[in-house]
């Protein structure tokens, strides 16, 4: 999943379950807020007093560092992408990414270590800041949270290192999943349209009308990359967003909803969300294995994989001993799917050569449907390697496709990642 998206989740689960409740009475001056979270910071073990802050502030302080500690934590794992820098093999994004800092194994010495680091700097500035334990149990929640968002995508997650560096993946949802996005999004603009009557109209126009906006943009988006969806769906979701932030006005009950209330309602409906995507993804690999079926195939590997924008768009992906047969299809679609065929070059020694490059080991290891092409061009040899789950449009060369380049002599004069 992407980082941003990450970042929201881990601020939706921090504010519905860590930050405190909110309650709400109306007044002259609008409506006054009162923090019912009444755990107080404790002095550590060592004797240590954190400086207190002033009485009032110390429930609010607590709820942003708790909020902003789920929010770390669900951003924490990609600080793995500095390791990219670092290589002058250009193959970290496959050997290391979604590696140690994406496992459960290592996550416990991260939460201890993350709380402890926010423990140290909060005492620094005098800020009133929650437990070690629960700044642990926070930073750990978040962790956990990107590691399984990670998981439920395709791309492939070393869940046990280093114990294992076996790549687990679930395939129910793309890795940039704007509908999930939005599922996590849209609850916490919903808590701040309503927290006042004060200022609710320019909130509520402004929320509106720059996911409105979002909207558009990504439809736009997606049907430039050969993804696009019906311009109705763009309609349909900017009359759901009015509703949401403008029903609740109604007889001022929204305004009498908690922050933490709204952003339990996200989690309920995040939830549903990855229920649907996983319902999807049952139906569409049973009619993957129903094609391997019909044609006889020795089948090595076989998924179904998401694809934009929305659980309904799958790809059918089947290795055999040859090749690869890959199709796009719909679930609601129900005439059968057209699969392309995609063959291996017959093996030849500049394939083997290729084959025991150490970079080459790493493709291959990364790689779930791979795909292998020789071709000789001017005295060159070149073989290229393509991992086939990562979709793209006819006559472009695919996404993390790599070759190696041979002279006559057998000799590797090129490597690396292709780039059109």
């Amino acid at each position: 999943m992407d980082t941003i998206t990450h970042g929201i989740a881990g601020a939706l689960i921090g504010k519905a379950f860590f930050a405190g409740e909110e309650h709400r009475t109306d007044s002259s001056h609008g409506f006054t807020r009162i923090n019912t979270d009444h755990k107080q910071d404790r002095d550590p073990p060592d004797g240590g007093a954190l400086p207190r802050a002033p009485a009032g502030q110390r429930p609010a302080l607590q709820a942003r560092i708790a909020v902003g500690a789920a929010t770390l934590g669900a951003i924490f794992p990609d600080s793995d992408i500095v390791a990219e820098v670092f290589d002058s093999r250009n193959i970290a994004l496959l050997e290391l990414h979604r590696g140690f800092t994406h496992s459960f194994v290592c996550l416990p010495a991260f939460a201890l270590g993350l709380a402890g680091l926010t423990r140290w700097y909060a005492r620094r500035r005098g800020w009133a800041c929650p437990s070690w334990q629960r700044l642990t149990l926070i930073y750990g929640v978040g962790i956990a949270l990107h590691i399984f968002l990670d998981l439920i995508t395709s791309f492939g997650t070393m869940i046990w290192s280093p114990i294992s560096n076996h790549r687990a993946a679930l395939d129910t949802n793309f890795i940039i999943d704007f509908l999930m996005t939005g599922s996590l999004l849209v609850p916490q603009m919903a808590a701040w349209v309503f927290r006042q009557k004060r200022g609710f109209a320019p909130r509520a126009t402004f929320s509106w009308t720059l996911l409105s906006f979002a909207a558009v943009a990504i439809e736009r988006l997606a049907r430039a990359v050969g993804f696009g969806f019906s311009p109705w769906a763009v309609v349909v979701i900017a009359v759901l967003l009015a509703l949401v932030f403008l029903a609740p006005a109604r007889k001022d009950w929204g305004f009498s909803v908690s922050r933490a209330t709204w952003c339990r309602a996200g989690v309920v409906v995040f939830a549903a969300y990855l229920g649907l995507s996983g319902a999807a993804q049952i139906v569409a690999r049973g009619r993957v294995k129903d094609f391997a079926a019909s044609r006889g195939l020795a089948v090595e590997r076989l998924a179904a994989l998401p694809l934009p924008p929305s659980p309904l768009v799958w790809s059918g992906m089947i290795r055999t001993p040859d090749g690869v047969w890959r199709a796009q299809f719909r679930l609601f679609d129900h005439s059968p799917a057209k699969y392309d065929f995609f063959a291996d070059s017959p093996t030849n020694t500049y394939i083997t050569e290729a084959e025991a490059l150490p970079t080459v080991k790493i493709y291959l290891w990364f790689a779930r449907f791979p795909s292998v092409h020789y071709e000789e061009r001017g005295g060159l040899h070149d073989v290229e390697f393509s991992d086939l789950r990562f979709f793209t449009r006819p006559g472009r060369s695919h996404p993390f496709a790599y070759r190696v380049r041979f002279d006559g002599a057998g000799k590797v004069v090129e490597q690396g990642w292709v780039v059109e």
